[in-house]
């Protein structure tokens, strides 16, 4: 059986960090380690945090007072380069978005989704796929779909099942789910994983998946109005 899913989290409204704790103790396999209201306490703690201290997940909001989210992030990664960053924001704004996800954010959610859905989320993050609010999922089809695919070709060219491997990502499947999906192994789903970020130079799966709709690996299709 897998260990406890250890999760920090980075929101200033008390109110809010209290629900959702709330929410996670309800998951035996998720544990609330630490919270924080600014990021400058939690980047402090886990800098010099022992490697078994270091939480796997990170619940961060951007409007922060002092350091904001966005600003914090590459310096989480530092700190912690394992640690799943998964943006918790009532932000939809372009600018944070695509921020958020080019800086190495794993997931982007939106306060207003249900407690439940952000939990779920934590464990597809968890699991090897991508964790992204329908609002959010939309926006980057949307915007992706007023581009023109970039003219510069990919270093590397994406096999068959390495585009299959991508798309289902972009639908927000996990590793697992997309072994079942494609009749091969969980193994055999990390590797082209591996292969995909590295032919697309991509820090995680939303970078991906944009990347790939960007340079039009992915075809674009019409985000639905649900």
């Amino acid at each position: 059986m897998r260990e406890t899913i250890r999760i920090m989290m980075v929101e200033d409204h008390a109110g809010y960090r209290q629900a959702l704790e709330r929410s996670l103790r309800r998951r035996e396999n998720m544990t609330l380690q630490s919270q924080y209201g600014t990021a400058e306490f939690a980047l402090r703690d886990i800098q010099y945090a022992a490697a078994k201290d270091v939480p796997e997940i990170l619940l961060l909001d951007l409007n922060l007072p002092g350091m904001t989210g966005l600003e914090s992030i590459p310096w989480f990664k530092e700190y912690a380069p394992e640690l799943k960053i998964i943006v918790l924001s009532q932000s939809n704004a372009e600018e944070d978005i695509l921020k958020a996800i080019n800086l190495g954010a794993s997931g982007y959610l939106l306060k207003s989704a249900r407690f439940r859905d952000i939990v779920d989320g934590i464990q597809t993050v968890i699991d090897g796929g991508a964790s992204l609010d329908p609002q959010i999922a939309n926006f980057i089809l949307s915007k992706v779909k007023m581009l023109q695919p970039n003219s510069e070709p990919t270093s590397k060219t994406l096999s068959a099942r390495e585009v299959e491997t991508l798309s289902l990502l972009g639908e927000g499947f996990s590793k697992k789910e997309i072994a079942e999906k494609l009749e091969i192994s969980t193994t055999t789903v990390a590797y082209h994983v591996r292969n995909i970020y590295d032919k697309l130079d991509a820090l995680n799966a939303p970078a991906a998946v944009a990347k790939g709709f960007m340079t039009g690996i992915l075809p674009i299709t019409k985000p639905s109005s649900e």
